[in-house]
Parts: structure tokens; C-alpha cells; sequence
């Protein structure tokens, strides 16, 4: 089973071995979509957490009991047809190829089986027609 979670790390957490604990002591693989961690700020990182359901919720749990606050992404990202200009440039920029540029029309194909949700592409579409529903 899959999970994806937004973590917050306190400023004092920042410094804890997250991924090592989550693979040694649950069996949990993690697969760090987005991190922003900085020594002495507050951290967020997105995750995908990978494992069996029960190991994954321990892991959720334990998680909270170090003070780190879990949240469980539901978010999907949205593209506003009637703005969207299939301009290209979120295709460069997102990881998963989810969004790629139909060779024949030039038009943005959205593939959302293979986005991650790591937001990249909102920052990056010129005419904001990317967003996410939350």
C-alpha cells in the first residue's frame, strides 16, 4: 500500500534520521517527492510512503509521537483548460512526465495516474491555469 503525507518538522526534529527509522524499524521505503529542510527553521516534506498497511500506519504514529506533524496529501492538481495556452513549459519541469505535449496538436496531455502532486508545474505555468484543489 501507498500513502502520500505532508510532514512539518519542528525546528528541533530537523535533525532526526526520518527515512533511515522509517525503513529500519517499520519497513517502510520512503520516496521523497519535495523536502525543505533547513537547520534550525521549520521543515516540510512531502512523501510517499511505501509498506504494508499496518507498518504504515506504526509508522504514522510514531511519526506524531516525535512531535512531527503528519498530514495525508488528497490533493491533485487541476489545469484550467480555457486558460491553459500549451505553452509547454510545466512539461520541463514536471519529474513523472505527467504532463507532456501531444506531438501531432501540441496540445498538454494530463496524465493524472502518473503525477505526484509535487506541485512544481504551479509555479511555473505563465498564465496560472495549474492549481490544486485544496
Amino acid at each position: 500500500m501507498k500513502k502520500r503525507v505532508t510532514l512539518t518538522f519542528p525546528k528541533q526534529s530537523v535533525q532526526m534520521p526520518i527515512t533511515y527509522r522509517l525503513a529500519k524499524d517499520f519497513n517502510v521505503a520512503a520516496n521523497i517527492i519535495r523536502a525543505q529542510v533547513a537547520p534550525n527553521q521549520i521543515g516540510k516534506a512531502v512523501l510517499e510512503l511505501s509498506g504494508d498497511i499496518d507498518q504504515l500506519d506504526e509508522a504514522l504514529d510514531w511519526l506524531r509521537s516525535q512531535g512531527i506533524g503528519v498530514s495525508l496529501a488528497s490533493r491533485e492538481i487541476l489545469i484550467d483548460e480555457e486558460s491553459c495556452v500549451h505553452c509547454g513549459l510545466c512539461t520541463g519541469i514536471c519529474p513523472t512526465e505527467a504532463l507532456t505535449l501531444d506531438p501531432e496538436t501540441y496540445r498538454l496531455s494530463f496524465l493524472r495516474s502518473r503525477c505526484i502532486v509535487c506541485e512544481q508545474c504551479i509555479p511555473t505555468c505563465p498564465v496560472q491555469a495549474i492549481s490544486t484543489n485544496l
